[in-house]
């Protein structure tokens, strides 16, 4: 019976000293990625100052997403708590946070490269999906949150958990998601405006940070285990949907069945999107290759 006891707590020590040397590992990894500092070189921003440059940013701010995570003011919020994963908390992008005192590039940097003034990475920023967002609409982006009134809140800071830092280090949380863009410098133009697939596409990068980059659903990184995985928008996940069942859907958040989607899908924010826009990324997603949707 002592030499089973004894085996037991030996067993256990191995185990434990096994688990502390991966979390170290996964510690130093994630510690050396936040250290590296990447250059941002793109061409000078030109800022609008009409009325219609800002309300085209309003626009973005709100179908882009920023709205949903930083808050309708900007004034950041608790996005979700993603218990050993990650707390992630969006912080306030008003003139009197975070970006108070950076240049518009700088801010540009930030949304299309997920890159800091410094040059270090931003946490989990979705920069996957604004890293093609066009000069023009950047830059009406930028104007509309500099011109957010100012806000004092606090919304607390983003947690890096134990369990994000080891799936990061195994390359399975996009933890850093600088390290996947193109930051060569470069001009960023979009298709012509209307009701195309070309057009769609564009508008579809912005989807790609929770559906996934073939747009085929997934586990949507950093949140809970308890949380539905986000809709396959492939032909496959989409099966008998029509263009009138999608409008509901952004509309209404609707299923063809009449049943809610799920409200972590902010499908409030997307009703405000032209119907032209609509028509656009349906048109897109029909052109998708078909996707088989993976098992919950």
């Amino acid at each position: 019976m002592r030499k089973l006891l004894k085996w037991i707590a030996t067993l256990l020590g191995v185990l434990v000293l096994a688990a502390l040397i991966a979390f170290g590992l996964a510690w130093l990894k994630t510690d050396r990625g936040m250290a590296k500092t990447y250059a941002v070189n793109d061409p000078p921003l030109t800022l609008p100052t009409d009325a219609a440059g800002l309300a085209h940013g309003k626009h973005l701010f709100v179908t882009r997403g920023c709205s949903d995570c930083h808050g309708a003011d900007g004034a950041g919020r608790l996005v979700f708590d993603g218990g050993p994963v990650l707390k992630l908390v969006a912080p306030n992008i008003t003139p009197a946070g975070i970006v108070k005192g950076l240049t518009a590039d700088q801010i540009a940097a930030a949304i299309r490269h997920g890159v800091k003034p410094d040059g270090r990475p931003m946490v989990f920023m979705p920069t996957g999906d604004f890293r093609e967002m066009s000069d023009i609409d950047t830059a009406a982006l930028v104007a509309y949150i500099n011109a957010l009134p100012a806000s004092a809140n606090d919304p607390g800071k983003l947690q890096i958990r134990p369990l994000g830092m080891m799936m990061y280090a195994m390359g399975k949380f996009p933890l850093l998601p600088a390290e996947n863009v193109d930051h060569s410098p470069r001009s960023r133009v979009a298709p012509p405006v209307g009701p195309t697939a070309a057009y769609g596409r564009y508008l579809a990068q912005g989807c790609t940070g929770c559906h996934g980059s073939n747009l085929a659903g997934q586990h949507v990184p950093g949140t809970p285990p308890s949380f539905k995985p986000a809709k396959n928008l492939t032909p496959t996940g989409l099966g008998a949907w029509k263009e009138a069942d999608f409008r509901r859907a952004l509309r209404e958040g609707k299923r063809p069945d009449g049943s809610a989607i799920d409200p972590f899908m902010p499908w409030k924010a997307f009703s405000t999107l032209s119907d032209e826009e609509i028509s656009a990324l349906w048109a897109y997603l029909q052109t998708l290759p078909p996707v088989a949707s993976k098992k919950s």
